[in-house]
């Protein structure tokens, strides 16, 4: 639409010299041509006259003599071209017919710069309008675009690779409670506490469980002393049923390792 400096403009003009076009509508009454021809009618207190589409595509009608009418750049017409064929919900044409090549055809621009039109409609559609009022450029909306695009395929094979290693920290990052670097983040901790946590481990039991095989069969029981033993480590008939307790779970562990 014009805007109320121009409107006014064209009102005056249409009540000295009357409305020199017509408003076209389609045959459900849908105006496909002249919003502004018809709003400065009202303003100017003139009865519209209006004539009806008698063609086939009145989508493609509109599309075609609002873009080449106004002073548009290319990069303006493609997005205005993507805009309006993915708005066109009563549009009865098949997928193919609304193809790039279709829009591209209508709008008179290339099927490339249509190409990154319906780009920047699908990952930057908050840069739509401020390249269609020429506030942004096409090439820096696509831009951005692309940038947003290859960001959510990474997030998503990302998100993937999250699942399949912890999926409790998905379902957090898709409920919102971590964001995806948050959740990574967590993820390498717990991974870096369970390689401490192993090594400790692996570190503790080559120490204990070697010796105890080497004692098996000798004297070192009989030579035990009291007045040598390690402070806090004394050895009573409790702690050797632990340790044979424990030894047994180690045994029943390491055999399901094996199986495993």
């Amino acid at each position: 639409m014009l805007d109320e400096d121009e409107l006014q403009a064209l009102a005056e003009d249409i009540k000295e010299l009357g409305q020199l076009h017509p408003i076209v509508v389609d045959e459900r009454g849908r105006v496909l041509d002249g919003r502004n021809r018809l709003r400065a009618c009202e303003i100017a207190g003139v009865e519209p006259q209006f004539a009806t589409y008698q063609g086939e595509d009145p989508a493609t009608y509109a599309l075609s003599v609002n873009i080449r009418r106004r002073s548009l750049t290319k990069g303006q017409a493609a997005m205005v071209a993507a805009k309006a064929v993915s708005v066109s919900v009563d549009d009865p044409r098949s997928k193919t017919e609304r193809s790039v090549r279709s829009i591209s055809e209508t709008a008179g621009v290339s099927i490339g710069r249509v190409g990154q039109a319906n780009t920047v409609l699908h990952h930057a559609p908050d840069l739509v309008d401020a390249v269609i009022s020429g506030a942004t450029g096409l090439d820096h909306a696509y831009k951005v675009a692309r940038e947003n695009k290859a960001y959510a395929d990474s997030a998503e094979a990302q998100l993937a690779r999250l699942r399949a290693e912890d999926s409790q920290l998905a379902d957090r990052v898709v409920e919102g409670d971590l964001t995806l670097p948050g959740a990574w983040a967590e993820r390498k901790e717990r991974a870096e506490e369970e390689v401490r946590q192993r090594k400790v481990a692996t570190t503790f039991l080559c120490e204990v469980v070697p010796p105890l095989a080497q004692a098996r069969g000798t004297d070192t029981v009989r030579l035990y002393d009291p007045q040598f033993m390690l402070t806090g480590r004394a050895i009573t008939g409790e702690v050797i049923d632990q340790a044979m307790e424990a030894l047994a779970e180690m045994a029943q562990a390491w055999r399901e390792r094996e199986e495993a």
